[in-house]
């Protein structure tokens, strides 16, 4: 089966490789990258996280894929899609999701990477909708679900379950993005 892979003018949406490992180590150690994600992660973490999405990949054809600039190959982190998990409002719906690199932010990498997942999203999942959810604080995050036509659902508001009570990231807001056909 041929690796996945999506290009934008400026960005390569590819499958997982054993080469992604450092440098997704090295982006899920940085503070200002995890600060609304939570803890950092280790070795362990990040070769469990690289597997949670090739096994997403190889039985639903979609997770969050890696971003490789096209310019000098790096790994910037990643942007997919993947089904929300059990315990949350929106369980085992679409959810769109996106990590980078803090060198890479506020260049438009993660809007690019996002928009083409969701354009790759409507055209090969039969969903009305594709959901995310971030943090109240993650003022980026949110920020981006907006200037790409996401919709807050307040009603949909809720405490996510894996994070400890007391969290600053315990509460969690739901955002969604209508099928373009269907607006």
């Amino acid at each position: 089966m041929a690796e996945f892979r999506l290009e934008t003018e400026r960005l390569i949406l590819r499958g997982w490789r054993d080469a992604d490992h450092a440098p997704l180590l090295a982006i899920c150690r940085d503070p200002a990258v995890m600060e609304f994600l939570g803890p950092l992660l280790d070795e362990d973490g990040i070769r469990a996280a690289i597997g949670r999405q090739r096994d997403h990949q190889a039985r639903l054809g979609h997770c969050y894929w890696a971003i490789e600039r096209k310019s000098d190959s790096e790994m910037l982190g990643f942007c997919g899609i993947q089904p929300e998990p059990e315990g949350i409002p929106i369980a085992g719906l679409p959810d769109i999701g996106w990590r980078l690199t803090h060198h890479a932010w506020g260049q438009g990498y993660a809007r690019e990477a996002a928009t083409a997942s969701l354009d790759w999203g409507f055209a090969n999942l039969d969903e009305e909708r594709i959901w995310a959810i971030t943090t109240p604080g993650n003022v980026r995050s949110w920020g981006l679900m907006e200037r790409l036509g996401m919709k807050r659902h307040l009603e949909l508001d809720f405490e996510h379950p894996k994070v400890p009570d007391g969290s600053p990231l315990k509460h969690h807001i739901t955002y969604s993005i209508a099928r373009p056909d269907s607006r």
